[in-house]
């Protein structure tokens, strides 16, 4: 169970009535349920997670049409799209928020295509009640890993939260889905560990990880795990390295 301040207990409100709708909504089955919220909802993760992502599996044609459907149902729940992409389905929304700093803003992001390795399977929500069509947990591993050198490729930007989640993923024995990181990233498995073992020791600071984990983790746990977690994620790393190199 994870414990919330007031500001992220409206915010997880407002992320579930969301997300409720868009499971509800008919014409929206090509969305299949992915990302930090849906790894936490299915119990795959115990930190807080304030986006609702996505994969899109659908026709491209009918991309557009997934678009109106969820300008509509935000329109109908009152959200205010503050920003949009033009390129993909990605939203940025405001719900109503009383605070002048509280946290008002709820990203949904859609990835298309996704990657042909994921798999999905049918997965129960206790939360919203719901068996929900999810990335099974190694596809969700296999992705979480590729992240960290893709969202620094693409934005320049390293998330905390990425390295925190792999390393809860390593800690609890998940195995991870070998063909989405080869599909995703061109390279064999040992190379790809080489080159985010070699990123994570040369680019994550503790200040990084602070930083982004600060506002989505207990500060007590935080603060037992913050001097370790690069340390011991680079362990994870290096011992699968050298699993990797005995297998063959």
């Amino acid at each position: 169970m994870i414990t919330l301040n007031s500001q992220d207990a409206i915010h997880k409100a407002w992320l579930y009535r969301v997300l409720l709708a868009i499971l509800d909504n008919i014409n929206l089955q090509d969305l299949y349920f992915k990302g930090g919220t849906c790894a936490s909802m299915a119990g795959f993760l115990d930190r807080f997670s304030v986006d609702l992502d996505f994969d899109y599996v659908g026709k491209q044609k009918d991309l557009l049409k997934t678009r109106y459907e969820l300008e509509n149902i935000f329109k109908d729940l009152g959200l205010e799209v503050k920003d949009a992409s033009t390129k993909v389905p990605q939203f940025f929304l405001k719900y109503p928020s009383k605070g002048f700093s509280a946290r008002n803003t709820l990203k949904i992001d859609i990835s298309f295509p996704p990657p042909k390795a994921n798999i999905y399977e049918p997965i129960r929500l206790v939360d919203i009640d719901r068996i929900v069509i999810c990335q099974n947990v190694a596809t969700m591993f296999a992705n979480k890993l590729v992240a960290i050198l893709d969202r620094y490729d693409k934005n320049n930007s390293i998330a905390g939260r990425d390295i925190y989640d792999i390393h809860h993923f390593f800690m609890n024995a998940y195995s991870y889905n070998k063909e989405v990181i080869i599909e995703r990233t061109g390279l064999d498995l040992i190379t790809f560990f080489k080159k985010l073992s070699k990123f994570i020791d040369e680019k994550v600071t503790e200040t990084i990880l602070s930083q982004d984990l600060n506002p989505l983790i207990p500060y007590k746990r935080f603060n037992k795990l913050r001097k370790v977690l690069k340390r011991e994620t680079l362990m994870f790393l290096d011992d699968e390295i050298l699993r990797l190199k005995d297998s063959k």
